[in-house]
């Protein structure tokens, strides 16, 4: 499989150029940690626009923790995935996954944006951000976490995404911008040259403007 993208910041700059019809329209970047959040403060920096995260996390598959069987965001909402059952996510585990996964979310709010609330979405054009979609449910909870706050606009920008996963994510935003959708979909990282990892105090370091 040829990459489609050199890094993230490459992926940014070419997704910035399918959104430049919000540039100038201070639209809200939400970025989903990790990976994401250099691609958002790239995006928003040339829109003109303002950065933050939505926090969610993947609810992992008992006998593979790199399946996501859904996902969870900060106020406990959450979507599970048809192939959940399938993938051996039982009722009882999927509790304890998603109790597990709240309380990361609550502590990584407390190291990301210690000193201030979230950013306030509601009657703002808002763009959701993660570096590829695979499964779609990370994007999904986090969508639906961004549409509770009553957005003017609710667009979703990624430079990668599973072609068949876009029709379940589509529902979720008024608008859906993909880059690419390969066919032999397997995992989001193989379509980087260079897909390192990105870690907490890279987080917090974009986010200050840094």
């Amino acid at each position: 499989m040829t990459a489609k993208f050199d890094s993230r910041s490459d992926a940014a700059r070419r997704l910035s150029a399918a959104l430049e019809g919000f540039a100038g329209r201070h639209p809200l970047v939400l970025a989903i940690p990790r990976g994401a959040v250099e691609i958002g403060a790239i995006v928003a920096q040339r829109l003109g626009g303002e950065l933050d995260v939505v926090l969610v996390k993947k609810l992992r598959a008992p006998s593979n923790p790199e399946l996501a069987v859904g996902a969870v965001d900060e106020t406990g909402w959450t979507y599970v995935a048809e192939h959940a059952a399938e993938a051996g996510a039982t009722p009882e585990y999927l509790e304890r996954e998603i109790r597990e996964q709240t309380e990361l979310l609550r502590r990584r709010r407390a190291l990301y944006t210690p000193s201030r609330p979230p950013i306030d979405p509601g009657g703002r054009i808002v763009i959701v951000v993660d570096d590829g979609i695979a499964t779609g449910a990370s994007m999904i909870a986090a969508l639906h976490a961004a549409r509770e706050k009553q957005p003017a606009r609710l667009i979703c920008a990624v430079p990668v995404a599973a072609v068949e996963t876009l029709g379940k994510v589509k529902y979720y935003a008024d608008e859906l911008v993909c880059l690419e959708t390969p066919l032999g979909f397997y995992a989001v990282g193989e379509f980087y040259r260079d897909f390192r990892q990105v870690d907490d105090n890279e987080v917090i370091r974009l986010l200050a403007g840094k």
